[in-house]
């Protein structure tokens, strides 16, 4: 099943509501980087956050770069998402030690840290994006993107997320949901949609049990029902190509390309965000030189 982001409104047209499946992008994305269990979990977590944040916006060519760093032994977690909803990321040490709560259940948290902040800068394609950034609540990651919402954009804003590793260290599932409250939203509705979510629990066991992102969605506003607007298909998509890695050498400058061709050897040039590898001969630097 491929991965998509269902987006749509409660039927009293007082909260916005969008649900993931992202199993298969932060299969990706894990594979990529070649993170351990406790590492999957937190970078598929923003991995899955980010998508939705790059979906919600408006603009078609914008982008959504969502940072957190925490201080905990995973370091900075980076991940960009397009307009659509795809992502790619990386994150600084992708093999951290095993943590768990209880046996079974990893500690995000001590993973993230939590004496740090979560950034979210929007390219709207203006001259200048927008860099909107909170103190972390819990390392959990949904806690903080509900507090980035709250505090940083004025948006009384829900968000679970949930990824399930497996015994076999692969990434069994992933998801979310995020809820958003629109002005004038009276206390009755707020009340229902806190009474779903408690009821709901956390989102891994509704996805373990096969529910799409409609029946999750459904199953959190309840009686309050939804209206399924829009569905999107996302993935994990780099954008990067030989053209930019290009123009990344030769902003290093001169000097450094010239010593780089002194060595007469191929020089590979990885994607961080990505397992594409770039190889650059002596023979390629000098046309570099020669673009300087």
């Amino acid at each position: 099943m491929k991965d998509y982001i269902v987006r749509g409104m409660t039927m009293d047209g007082f909260v916005k509501v969008m649900a993931i499946r992202s199993t298969e992008l932060v299969r990706r994305g894990a594979e990529i980087q070649g993170t351990t269990p406790n590492a999957t979990a937190a970078f598929g977590r923003c991995l899955t956050a980010a998508s939705m944040m790059g979906n919600l916006q408006k603009v078609e060519n914008g982008s959504m770069t969502l940072q957190v760093r925490g201080g905990g032994p995973i370091g900075t977690i980076t991940v960009v998402s397009d307009a659509a909803g795809n992502v790619r990321g990386c994150v600084t040490e992708p093999r951290v030690p095993l943590v768990e709560k209880y046996p079974g259940k990893l500690d995000v948290g001590a993973t993230v840290g939590r004496e740090g902040t979560i950034t979210v800068i929007r390219d709207l394609q203006m001259k200048e994006p927008y860099i909107g950034s909170t103190e972390l609540v819990s390392g959990e990651i949904g806690d903080d993107v509900t507090a980035y919402f709250a505090q940083s954009e004025q948006t009384p804003t829900a968000c679970a997320l949930g990824v399930l590793v497996d015994r076999d260290q692969s990434v069994k599932v992933a998801g979310g949901y995020l809820l958003q409250l629109l002005p004038g939203a009276p206390e009755e509705v707020i009340e229902k949609l806190e009474e779903g979510i408690q009821r709901s629990g956390a989102v891994t066991p509704m996805l373990e049990q096969g529910m799409t992102p409609e029946d999750i969605l459904g199953q959190v506003c309840g009686s309050l029902g939804v209206v399924f607007l829009e569905t999107a298909q996302v993935s994990y998509k780099c954008y990067c190509t030989r053209e930019r890695v290009e123009r990344a050498l030769i902003s290093l400058g001169r000097a450094e390309l010239e010593d780089i061709q002194r060595e007469g050897k191929n020089f590979p040039v990885s994607c961080q965000f990505c397992d594409s590898v770039y190889e650059f001969t002596p023979e390629d630097v000098g046309e570099l030189l020669k673009k300087i």
